[in-house]
């Protein structure tokens, strides 16, 4: 059945596949925050082990590596943050962290942006994180790799350049939430579907970037993403 709008809907977000022609959609993105521990408490946070908590961002947000983007409205502290971040690819509901790697298609390299000082009130009041992390070219995605491609995840170093100059580096396994137990947990919360991608969180290191900044990061195995902010 064809469908009428009132107006062109928004074409579908989505990022190359390393390698082939057909391209990720991207679905939802999920983020999970403080699931490093030098990075909580560089934050001012206590380390917390109870359980991994999320905040997330719609694909509206998607920013394809090596853009050119103008310094984010409305505000005056806009932060990187190098992330590590899994594709879904297969339905993944109330699922085991022993069964949770069936679901995931791939892996991919990520950069969420944060407007801190608006995060800062929006904590100072309670509120939801949302205008600090959910606003255009906040997701900053490089091409997703093949799990089969990547292998194993371990001791793959994460790091992020800013201006050429290393700002963050740490190795996946000092997650505090490996990538299994996240998407068990995810699956508790939410059905999990093809397309959603979750960001793994960021290790110390994360800073600000002004106009004319340059930011390159990537994972062990996989393609680097890159941004520039215009001078």
């Amino acid at each position: 059945m064809s469908l009428d709008f009132v107006f062109e809907p928004p074409q579908q977000p989505a990022i190359p596949v390393e390698g082939e022609g057909p391209l990720f959609p991207l679905r939802r993105i999920f983020c999970v925050g403080r699931n490093y521990a030098a990075h909580a408490i560089e934050m001012g946070n206590e380390v917390d082990r109870e359980a991994p908590f999320y905040f997330t961002k719609s694909a509206q947000c998607l920013c394809h590596t090596g853009s050119v983007i103008d310094y984010p409205v409305a505000t005056q502290d806009c932060h990187y943050e190098m992330e590590f971040c899994v594709a879904i690819g297969a339905e993944a509901r109330q699922v085991d962290p022993e069964a949770a790697m069936d679901a995931v298609f791939g892996y991919a390299c990520g950069i969420d942006l944060t407007r801190r000082d608006l995060q800062a009130v929006a904590k100072h009041l309670r509120r939801p994180w949302d205008v600090g992390k959910d606003f255009e070219n906040a997701a900053i995605l490089g091409p997703v790799t093949r799990k089969e491609a990547f292998g194993a995840i371990g001791a793959q170093t994460i790091w992020l350049e800013h201006d050429g100059a290393r700002v963050q580096a740490a190795p996946l396994s000092d997650m505090i939430w490996s990538v299994p137990e996240i998407i068990s947990d995810l699956s508790k919360l939410y059905t999990l579907l093809p397309g959603d991608l979750i960001m793994t969180g960021t290790p110390a290191g994360v800073g600000a970037v002004h106009p004319g900044s340059r930011l390159e990061g990537s994972v062990d195995g996989l393609v680097p993403v890159r941004v520039e902010f215009r001078a």
